[in-house]
C-alpha cells in the first residue's frame, strides 16, 4: 500500500471509532507497505486513559511480532500524536510518523494534547499538576542494580 492509502486507513479508523463510541483517532502500523496493526481510540469504551489509537496499535503490533522493538515499521496517525503516544512511538523505535490532523486541530475540539506539550517544557515545579520528589536515595538503588546487572535486556 502507498503512504496515502495507509493514511486513508488511519483516517477511516478515526471516523469509524466515533460511530462505535470511541474518540476521533485512528492509527496504522505498517512495514514495507503492509499493515501490521491497526487500532482506534478506545479510552471511553475501555475505561482506560492510555487506550489511544497509537498505543493500542503499538500493543497489537508488538504482540503480533513478538517484540518490543518495531524498527523497520512506520506509524500512520489520523492526528499528530499526543505526548504520551509520541513517547510510546519513541520507546517502540518506529522509524517514521505520518500524521493528518495537528495537535492544534485536536485542541480546537477540546483535547489536551497541545496543553500537555506546553506543560512538558516547564520545570516540574511550574507545571499545572503538583509534583514532589520523594525518597530519591532509596529509589536510586534500583537504577544502580540495573546499571550493574549482567542479565538485563536493554530497550
Amino acid at each position: 500500500m502507498t503512504k496515502e492509502e495507509l493514511m486513508h486507513e488511519a483516517i477511516a479508523l478515526s471516523i469509524d471509532s466515533i460511530r462505535h463510541g470511541g474518540g476521533p483517532f485512528g492509527a496504522v502500523i505498517a512495514r514495507d507497505g503492509e499493515i501490521i496493526a491497526e487500532a482506534s481510540n478506545s479510552v471511553t469504551k475501555d475505561h482506560d486513559p492510555t487506550a489511544h489509537a497509537e498505543v493500542n496499535a503499538i500493543r497489537i503490533a508488538c504482540s503480533k511480532l513478538q517484540t518490543f522493538d518495531l524498527q523497520g515499521c512506520e506509524i500512520y496517525c489520523s492526528c499528530e500524536p499526543c505526548p504520551m503516544c509520541l513517547g510510546a512511538i519513541y520507546w517502540a523505535h518506529l522509524d517514521k510518523i505520518y500524521y493528518a490532523n495537528t495537535r492544534k486541530d485536536a485542541a480546537d475540539i477540546g483535547f489536551d494534547d497541545d496543553f500537555i506539550y506546553h506543560e512538558i517544557a516547564l520545570r516540574p515545579e511550574d507545571r499545572d499538576k503538583a509534583m514532589e520528589r520523594l525518597l530519591p536515595q532509596e529509589a536510586i538503588k534500583a537504577f544502580e542494580l540495573w546499571r550493574n546487572s549482567k542479565d538485563k535486556v536493554e530497550y
